[in-house]
């Protein structure tokens, strides 16, 4: 069975089970759950009601889609992603995009948290992703092609220069600190060494982070517009001065969950007033 058959058979459970038909999802990734105390009117379903849709596994994502109003703009928003780390092939990796393409999203937010690579970057600052650098050693294109969808997707801009205005213009009142730069995507679940950072800073690397790119990959295949962010929770490898853990991902994803929740409300109302005109 294809992976486009499949999506289309969960699109159409999920179809069943609410009447909103957002153009806009949001995916969140650690740090910007925050944002789901914002939504109006919200629909909560259950990932294990989605068929094909994994349990969560990860500390700091939860295993739930929200529908509803966001920023006066209705929205899907996939409250937990899955990793390659975990296990997972890319292809349950970024199933929950070609559910939503699907369903009949056009304009994808994927949301991280990263580490810190570019000097100038510190903690609780946010980074729009203009560009990548896949070193997940993976594709998710790879394999069987998929009916309908182009094979070789052009990655020429993966990221909306418009969507990416949006973002920059939804951090001024959010008064979060907004960088462009390069995501470098690693498969995880390890941290970097300070050689590979080093190595990384020299291929063109402003953070790095062990998901997006192929929910992005997939997104794009499917016609999807695509903006991304990072949260920077961390000075990568080397950089820190000190051990990386994950504990300390999550303490600093608290401190700025009101700021990230600002953050994604502002970009929905952008949003919003960009489809009105």
């Amino acid at each position: 069975m294809s992976r486009t058959l499949d999506a289309t058979k969960t699109a159409a459970r999920l179809a069943r089970l609410t009447r909103l038909r957002p153009a806009l999802a949001l995916v969140l990734g650690s740090g910007f759950q925050g944002v789901l105390e914002r939504v109006e009117s919200a629909q909560t379903i259950a990932y294990e009601k989605l068929p094909g849709f994994p349990a969560v596994g990860v500390a700091g994502h939860q295993g739930k889609l929200v529908l509803g109003q966001l920023g006066g703009v209705p929205v899907a928003i996939l409250s937990g992603r899955f990793h390659y780390y975990e296990g997972h092939g890319l292809d349950t990796v970024t199933f929950p995009v070609r559910v939503l393409a699907e369903f009949g999203v056009r304009d994808l937010l994927l949301t991280n948290a990263a580490g810190g690579i570019h000097r100038r970057f510190r903690p609780g600052d946010f980074m729009a992703l203009a560009d990548h650098i896949n070193f997940m050693g993976a594709n998710p294109l790879r394999g069987a092609a998929v009916p309908g969808r182009e094979r070789f997707v052009d990655l020429s801009e993966t990221y909306s220069r418009d969507l990416r205005k949006l973002l920059r213009r939804a951090a001024k009142p959010a008064r979060a600190r907004m960088h462009e730069g390069v995501y470098l995507a690693v498969s995880g679940p390890s941290y970097e060494t300070p050689a590979e950072i080093r190595a990384f800073a020299r291929l063109g690397a402003d953070a790095v982070g062990m998901s997006t790119v192929p929910e992005a990959i997939v997104a794009r295949q499917c016609g999807l517009r695509v903006a991304a962010v990072s949260c920077i929770t961390n000075l990568a490898a080397g950089r820190s001065g000190g051990p990386l853990s994950h504990h300390e991902v999550l303490a600093l994803s608290q401190q700025v969950k009101a700021k990230t929740a600002a953050l994604l409300e502002n970009f929905a109302k952008l949003y919003a007033e960009e489809k009105s005109n």
